[in-house]
């Protein structure tokens, strides 16, 4: 076997157990928190409070709560070959279903972030590496790392508060227009519009790692030989910039966007549970206060194969942008 042959296979086996890994923790994360699945079911205020202890029992069996960890995890490994992601406590309805419908939302919520994030951190890490120590690098340098440190909550609820319930510029809530009557470009247009502040929120945390790691990057690639003879040779400072310097110092970034799917997926919780925004980050919130743990181990596998997927592609990526680390 060549030694690619056998790199490749060493890394399909370890994706391979990183994902049993963390199909386990999905399944034992839900458990370790306080109090169990029936707990609201015994609140005299909640909405699905059941009065009757039998029925309570009954309940339980039903979900299987009544059984052992291991049984419970057995048929947990079990339903997950079979497709069966188990019944939601809180909504009676299967999970899978539940993460069909949030999902897309959050894919569009996620993706267009990090297309944003990516493209302004990268194109203003250049313009900074390139043109650095001058006032418009400190600037934009000062800017980008204290909007990195502000929690997202904290920047979504500033955001909410600003533009939507003072100058009105966006909607409050939700993902489009209820009871809307619009077109499909109108829908289009409707689902842009509610999704700008929460995109512009995610992206704003995002956006200062690429831009402070393309910023180094470049400032490495400045005193490098090609770089030097492409002057030498009178290639313009344009060609220079992005033929030469840019595409060597992309390298990094693009290992950096395989690990931020993560944290733009730990940030979907605040950001859509702050802008009510319908996708799974607040679908997990929701699950957490309601105790629902097949809602809660549907929303992590998905979330983690997300999240393993994206860092499989991005180092697939990563081998053919620079062929020596095939």
């Amino acid at each position: 076997m060549h030694g690619a042959s056998r790199r490749r296979l060493l890394q399909g086996g370890s994706y391979a157990t990183t994902l049993l890994c963390l199909v386990t923790l999905n399944f034992a994360i839900p458990r370790l928190m306080p109090g169990d699945p029936l707990a609201a079911l015994q609140v005299g205020s909640s909405t699905t409070f059941v009065a009757d202890p039998a029925l309570r029992d009954d309940l339980s069996r039903y979900y299987g709560l009544d059984r052992s960890v291991a049984e419970q995890y057995r048929s947990y490994l079990v339903g997950l070959v079979g497709g069966d992601l188990g019944r939601s406590i809180t909504y009676n309805r299967p999970a899978l279903d539940l993460v069909r419908e949030r999902l897309p939302w959050t894919l569009l919520l996620v993706g267009t972030s990090m297309v944003l994030a990516g493209g302004v951190g990268v194109l203003g890490g250049i313009q900074s590496g390139w043109r650095r120590r001058t006032s418009s690098d400190a600037g934009r340098l000062t800017l980008l790392m204290s909007a990195q440190h502000v929690p997202p909550f904290v920047l979504a609820t500033v955001a909410l508060l600003v533009f939507g319930g003072r100058l009105r510029w966006v909607p409050l809530s939700g993902a489009r227009t209820p009871f809307a009557e619009l077109g499909a470009m109108g829908q289009v247009a409707d689902i842009a519009h509610h999704l700008v502040l929460p995109v512009s929120v995610l992206a704003l945390g995002l956006v200062a790692d690429h831009y402070l790691l393309m910023r180094g990057a470049m400032v490495a690639e400045l005193g490098s030989d090609h770089l030097i003879l492409g002057r030498a040779k009178g290639l313009s400072d344009r060609r220079l910039k992005y033929r030469y310097a840019a595409r060597n110092a992309l390298l990094p970034v693009v290992t950096l966007t395989g690990l931020e799917v993560g944290l733009a997926v730990t940030g979907t919780v605040f950001v859509e549970t702050v802008f009510a925004y319908p996708g799974l980050g607040r679908l997990v919130f929701e699950a957490v206060r309601a105790h629902d743990y097949p809602v809660l181990q549907a929303c992590f596998l998905v979330l983690t194969l997300l999240v393993v997927t994206a860092n499989a592609a991005v180092d697939l990526l990563y081998r053919r942008l620079d062929p020596r680390t095939a």
